[in-house]
């Protein structure tokens, strides 16, 4: 369980799934050989055969007045398209107690944006019925990426398998969403970061307290390799051009900043800084 201090705000990592390996569906240019020239990633985000080391996890955000967790994995007992996603039975829930976050203490679910592996956890299966996992909770979703996978939703032939249905529309049903901006103010310590391209409403997690600072990536960067190729797009980007944009305003504005950075598909330690590294950059942790 890794935590982080940012001023007044804690940050606590609640780890689901953690795997070395089977991640070339997602950046299919960072072939074992390529890995292996970049000796930074080796230990922890890359073994030494080449093959990525990846991360699915929640991310617990404590500031004086609130309790927020952004994006909440997978999920248990869905039914989901790719094998080792579904049904998954994980103590998640467990971990979240053992952090001293019962589910119905969080006051707000955070998600940056709506795919399978970010908002699971909005929702578990209790005699047969999806229902909300955190009870007291707003949840916020920005109002661009709702709209658009609301319609993908419209289209799907299979909604057994439709994150948005079993793990979005509960929560919309029983009046616990707000549709935010993509530059939404949170909390006094923490706001949303319009970060596009991944998804069409995709954000980043901003948090400031005290003169100290950190950003919760989302999936504008799956993995630390993308600091040195921010043209590698993920396979399952929206918009592949926009997403490699953003990697490169956002790495550039980081460089030798005392920002810390959290990835949210990081593998431990999940954290570092951004340095500049020739024409590209690394993560220094």
């Amino acid at each position: 369980m890794l935590k982080w201090r940012v001023g007044e705000v804690t940050v606590i990592r609640i780890l689901e799934l953690e795997a070395t390996g089977g991640t070339r569906f997602i950046l299919p240019q960072a072939t074992p050989e390529v890995i292996r020239q970049m000796g930074w990633l080796s230990p922890h985000f890359a073994d030494e055969n080449g093959k990525l080391r990846m991360s699915i996890h929640a991310l617990l955000v404590e500031t004086p007045t609130c309790r927020i967790i952004v994006d909440t994995c997978i999920g248990n007992d869905k039914q989901r398209d790719i094998p080792t996603w579904s049904n998954l039975q994980t103590g998640f829930l467990d971990d979240l107690e053992a952090a001293g976050f019962a589910p119905e203490t969080i006051d707000t679910v955070l998600c940056t944006h709506l795919h399978v592996d970010h908002v699971g956890w909005n929702t578990r299966l209790v005699e047969g019925r999806w229902v909300p996992t955190f009870p007291k909770a707003r949840y916020l979703i920005g109002r661009t990426e709702f709209d658009y996978w609301q319609q993908e939703e419209a289209d799907t032939e299979h909604l057994e398998r439709s994150p948005f249905h079993d793990s979005v529309k509960p929560v919309f049903d029983a009046g616990l969403v707000d549709l935010v901006e993509t530059d939404h103010q949170v909390c006094p310590e923490v706001r949303l970061e319009p970060t596009l391209g991944h998804t069409p409403g995709h954000v980043s997690v901003r948090i400031r307290s005290n003169g100290e600072e950190a950003l919760i990536t989302g999936d504008f960067a799956h993995h630390p390799c993308q600091l040195a190729h921010p043209e590698w797009a993920a396979t399952v980007d929206f918009d592949a051009e926009a997403s490699t944009a953003t990697r490169r305003r956002v790495f550039g504005a980081l460089a030798g900043s005392q920002v810390l950075v959290i990835g949210t598909h990081f593998a431990s330690p999940t954290a570092g800084h951004v340095v500049r590294d020739g024409a590209a950059w690394r993560l220094a942790v």
